[in-house]
């Protein structure tokens, strides 16, 4: 699993397809408006039923958890004022938690995601687009 930040400041998770652990890791502090877990059981394990209680949350930031279900992907990682910091490589099999900041992509071979994030969704007024990178300026970690 890696952690990107710039100084402090969380920006985003990537959970590699390799990542293992036994029983339940909630990878995601409890304060963030999206919770990612990561969970290995034996067979045999139960999981008591439930339901969720209706909970009044305020959501300010949307985040976005990405599956990539097949293909490569490049992300840029941008800080809160569009400043460029780096570039990761996701793969099939690869989640992305993005927490804060900015972010750009170039699909690299052809890509299958899934996208999970906040809702409703409010159309254009839920982002602000800013020109990225320019690709000579990539810096991959």
């Amino acid at each position: 699993m890696e952690i990107i930040k710039k100084k402090n400041k969380i920006l985003a998770y990537i959970i590699r397809d390799d990542y293992q652990c036994e029983g339940v890791d909630f990878i995601t502090p409890n304060d963030y408006s999206q919770q990612v877990a990561y969970m290995h059981h034996q067979p045999g394990k139960i999981i008591d039923a439930h339901v969720h209680n209706p909970v009044h949350r305020s959501v300010i930031y949307t985040q976005e958890v990405l599956f990539i279900k097949k293909g490569v992907l490049r992300v840029d990682f941008y800080d809160d004022y569009e400043d460029y910091l780096e570039s990761r490589i996701l793969k099939a099999g690869d989640i992305l938690l993005l927490v804060s900041g900015g972010h750009g992509f170039k699909v690299i071979e052809e890509l299958e995601m899934i996208e999970v994030k906040q809702g409703p969704y409010s159309g254009e007024n839920d982002k602000k687009r800013f020109p990225g990178i320019d690709e000579r300026n990539i810096v991959i970690n």
